[in-house]
């Protein structure tokens, strides 16, 4: 994109009265669901690009959305609950279309709640989620019927919280330490059969805990490669690393180490070992060394008598100084080749995950943005709603008066080309201090 031609919104949506503070895409692009700092949240119907329902979710700021499957929304708030909505295509028709601008006599209706978690919220930190590991893990999020929920300790702003859905208990608790201050941003992921937690805090540092195969948590990864509060980080779709965003002006590129049964601790995709460190006293005629024994081919089981630990990998992969402070929101798009921020300057930018480099930068807003998010690329996959699957044969030629007739049949509607479109688009959703959600088209 030349710098003397810059992109520009294909649509803006306009109707939250207070500043938007979080976005996700849903139900294959069909929806864009949207919060404000008032708890409102609009789903739109990205075929018309008009509310299909609005409701208020919460009585304070909405902080986080995500989709579940095609009926349920987890929205979370700063009133301290986490709640998950059952809003399928059906469910829509009994909801409020009125816009959060506009005044109604009476409040809106609620869509169904299926469960409600009394979780902390003073840190301004979004849930974190993923599915559960199980013995037959599906394919998406979307088809999970047990999903994890990461949120900060409800006493301990610096601890980690993760619950069970849809059981509503609370099965860990992950404490990175005291010192870095309250967690800003959490992330979960099911990497190679194990569940990793990856933390970002006030002061700098970011962190991954895998949960071992005997109930414990081990940091893997410890670093500080920002100088203020980091304010958003996203997994990348292949689960080999993740990328920060702060309010200075840095972006990061941490790995994701994991730490194998047999006690070898690997750094991927490198393969580099992570330093052991021995709390017994040293001792020549134990067996080779964990680096020794990884130089010949062999492994090292780990001695439970000797009680060893891994030292956290301290090196992020890359870190880059944008020149501009103060970006939230990150999110990746789900082929993995670019991220967007929001940033305080009222300006959304696009980078190359692999590079860190600034691809483009989206200006419309004049006032600060807070909230991005990108359409999923798998539905481009799906079958054209008006594509012709009749088939001929050699020898049974079909005849032309009855081409006609199944080309006729066949050729989409105006408003199943309105769904493909918006399927199909590449859209970028951002929302920002203006109440305004500006669509585009990019990459």
């Amino acid at each position: 994109m030349a710098e003397h031609n810059p992109p520009a919104p294909k649509n803006i949506l306009r109707g939250h009265k207070a500043q938007v503070h979080a976005a996700a895409f849903l139900r294959h692009n069909s929806r864009l669901a949207t919060g404000d700092a008032d708890g409102f949240v609009v789903l739109w119907d990205l075929t018309i690009m008009r509310p299909r329902a609005v409701w208020r979710a919460h009585e304070n700021a909405i902080l986080g959305i995500r989709g579940w499957g095609n009926d349920k929304v987890i929205t979370h708030g700063r009133d301290h609950k986490l709640i998950v909505w059952k809003v399928a295509e059906d469910d829509e028709q009994r909801l409020s279309t009125t816009l959060p601008l506009e005044e109604t006599p009476v409040p809106r209706p609620t869509p169904w709640m299926l469960h409600l978690l009394e979780v902390n919220t003073m840190n301004f930190c979004a849930f974190g989620a993923t599915t559960a590991i199980s013995d037959s893990p599906v394919s998406s999020f979307s088809e999970a019927s047990e999903i994890l929920i990461a949120v900060p300790n409800t006493i301990a702003s610096e601890q980690i919280d993760i619950y069970e859905l849809p059981s509503q208990k609370r099965i860990h608790t992950v404490k990175p330490g005291k010192d870095n201050g309250m967690a800003m941003s959490v992330a979960l992921a099911n990497l190679e059969g194990s569940l990793l937690l990856v933390a970002a805090f006030e002061n700098g540092y970011a962190s991954v805990h895998r949960l071992d195969p005997d109930g414990e948590w081990t940091m893997t990864y410890r670093s500080q490669a920002h100088t203020q509060p980091i304010l958003s980080l996203a997994i990348h779709p292949t689960n080999k690393y993740f990328i920060t965003s702060s309010a200075d002006a840095i972006i990061a590129k941490h790995p994701l180490p994991l730490v194998q049964q047999d006690g070898m601790a690997v750094l991927d995709p490198d393969n580099r070992i992570i330093e052991e460190i021995d709390d017994a006293p040293t001792d020549t005629r134990s067996g080779p060394s964990l680096l020794a024994a990884q130089l010949r081919g062999t492994s090292v089981r780990v001695n439970a008598e000797s009680k060893r630990k891994m030292k956290p990998w301290e090196h992020p992969h890359k870190v880059a100084n944008t020149k501009h402070s103060g970006q939230q929101g990150l999110k990746i798009r789900s082929d993995g080749k670019i991220f967007a921020t929001a940033g305080w300057d009222g300006n959304f930018r696009i980078y190359s995950c692999k590079t860190l480099k600034e691809l483009a930068v989206l200006q419309w807003h004049k006032v600060g943005c807070y909230a991005v998010a990108f359409a999923d690329l798998e539905s481009n996959t799906m079958p054209n709603d008006g594509e012709d699957t009749s088939k001929t044969t050699a020898g049974n030629t079909t005849p032309d008066n009855q081409d006609r007739r199944i080309q006729i049949l066949s050729t989409p509607t105006v408003k199943e080309r309105r769904v493909q479109q918006a399927k199909t688009t590449h859209w970028v959703a951002g929302g920002a201090k203006d109440g305004k959600v500006s669509l585009w088209d990019v990459y």
